[in-house]
């Protein structure tokens, strides 16, 4: 009997002390990124949040949840369904079409070096960051039409997505916020800055890969672009010592007289805000029209002949449409040839290419 007491005391004791069998998973590996020359300038600058740290394995992650359908309600859209790769993630209409087939209100902005976006995203401003922006499509009647539990039990059934959370975030349980830092991850990660006009910045003459006619006519285009009395363009988006080619800020560039979309003034309330709109880039034009908040101009030349004689007036209209007497800069039609050559030497072909930024699947 004392031999039975003293067995089941040591088996009681071994069982208290034994610990649950963890979870095996791999190490998480830092990303690194590989700036193009010119955008290395901002190497350091990207703001990445300290509680979502840049991981190869984060990045991927984000990446599959990107092209995953099953984010949508009835799993027939993706992210990526309006933010369509070989368009430098735009969409190819005016406005995107949401699963119920019910028309946006605003044309799907590219992503594109939004790492680097200030004073928020979106047209309107109206996320601070990039992983608060990835929960707004979900959840948007208009676009997706889920709930993000419905999403997160989805995500939960797969026999992958587990493990893979497990390995990024620490815990197998998903959630929104996981899902989010995810998608932004990857997001960070769509960078562009190998165009032919950034080829001609960094090699010289002849290194942009066009001929010798075309890249004459995109360097005088971009005197043009930078010429006060011509295009005056730069300061809105920039030049080649800035070359996101955006300042990241809202104006109102003479689009209407009146709003039915107030853009940031529907952000902020204030009346000084109406009608402004955050500046897009302008690289890769070539994939992303049509053009405006709205996508009312179908073709670059529309929206040259915009600034150069569509201006309208409004009590909101940027100062620094200085045209505006005249209806804009008056370009004449050799000088919009030209500018226009430069705005589409600001493409590049390598990025709407790149395997790392596809559907995985």
């Amino acid at each position: 009997m004392k031999r039975l007491l003293f067995l089941f005391i040591v088996v009681v004791f071994i069982g208290a002390c034994r610990k649950d069998e963890k979870i095996s998973v791999a190490e998480t590996t830092p990303y690194t990124f590989d700036l193009p020359q010119g955008i290395d300038e901002y190497e350091g600058l990207m703001p990445i949040p300290a509680d979502n740290p840049m991981t190869e394995e984060g990045v991927e992650l984000g990446r599959l949840l990107f092209f995953d359908e099953r984010l949508s309600a009835n799993n027939t859209q993706s992210c990526a369904s309006c933010h369509i790769p070989e368009y430098s993630f735009s969409d190819t209409t005016a406005v995107s079409i949401g699963i119920d087939g019910i028309a946006g209100d605003r044309n799907a902005m590219p992503i594109i070096n939004l790492g680097w976006a200030a004073d928020g995203l979106f047209w309107d401003g109206r996320s601070a960051t990039m992983e608060e922006q990835a929960f707004g499509p979900v959840v948007n009647p208009v676009e997706m039409h889920d709930t993000w539990p419905n999403v997160a039990e989805k995500l939960q059934a797969d026999p992958q997505y587990p493990t893979l959370f497990e390995q990024v975030f620490g815990s197998s349980q998903i959630d929104s916020v996981m899902v989010s830092k995810a998608i932004s991850q990857f997001e960070r990660t769509l960078i562009s800055g190998n165009s032919p006009f950034d080829k001609y910045l960094n090699g010289g003459i002849g290194a942009s890969g066009w001929s010798a006619a075309e890249e004459l006519k995109a360097i005088q285009g971009f005197a043009i672009f930078m010429d006060e009395n011509k295009g005056d363009c730069f300061h809105c988006h920039g030049s080649s010592f800035e070359p996101l080619f955006t300042d990241n800020l809202y104006h109102n560039n003479g689009l209407d007289a009146s709003f039915t979309d107030k853009g940031l003034g529907a952000v902020t309330g204030n009346p000084s805000d109406d009608g402004k709109f955050k500046t897009p880039t302008l690289r890769n034009l070539a994939f992303t029209g049509p053009y405006m908040h709205d996508g009312r101009f179908e073709t670059l030349g529309e929206v040259v002949d915009h600034y150069s004689f569509g201006l309208v007036n409004s009590p909101t209209i940027d100062p620094l449409m200085k045209g505006l007497p005249d209806g804009g800069v008056n370009l004449t039609p050799v000088e919009k040839d030209l500018l226009i050559t430069f705005l589409l030497s600001l493409s590049d072909s390598s990025f709407v290419t790149n395997p790392a930024f596809q559907d995985p699947e």
